[in-house]
């Protein structure tokens, strides 16, 4: 059974509990298998090699993930080849391509927890009871170290973007 954490997230100021373990800058960053298609899943070494910004948003149709996924992909723009953009959430890949079609998001990848929440309890952030997982920022560099990590202690808060970013620009 997987560590179960309460008493450290909330969601309208309402307790959650968040499964897995609570990561830190200086681990190792947990594998994980999600879908990138309905056909192809992709694990952590298929970035191999590239500087990793993992957004995780609860659901893309939702107004501060939409925020959060939007200023990524503009910011994606200004990091250049080395670096990689992943956001993760519990979405469909159908309703991902379809957001992303709308929302014209084209230079941040998302990636799909759904069929095993793999990400989710291998990073600490599978919401118990929603099965959905929580907002939260992982920069992980090219030897797969975790460089910066943000757990939002309420789910319907913005991350802090521009620490997330400065962590990304200090690995270039």
């Amino acid at each position: 059974m997987a560590q179960e954490r309460t008493g450290i997230a909330t969601f309208k100021s309402n307790p959650i509990t968040l499964i897995g373990p609570k990561l830190k800058a200086g681990d190792s960053a947990p594998d994980f298998t999600v879908s990138k298609n309905l056909l192809e899943d992709v694990s952590l070494k298929d970035y191999a090699g590239k500087i990793k910004l993992i957004s995780v948003v609860p659901s893309l149709d939702t107004g501060v993930c939409d925020s959060q996924t939007r200023r990524f992909n503009e910011e994606a723009s200004t990091l250049g080849d080395d670096v990689i953009i992943l956001t993760v959430s519990m979405d469909l890949p159908f309703a991902q391509a379809r957001w992303c079609g709308a929302a014209g998001v084209e230079r941040v990848v998302t990636l799909s927890d759904h069929k095993t929440s793999s990400f989710g309890e291998a990073y600490g952030v599978l919401i118990k009871e929603f099965r959905l997982d929580m907002r939260s920022i992982f920069v992980i560099d090219k030897d797969d170290k975790l460089t910066y990590v943000e757990y939002l202690s309420e789910m319907t808060e913005h991350p802090n973007y521009e620490d997330a970013v400065k962590a990304v620009k200090s690995l270039l």
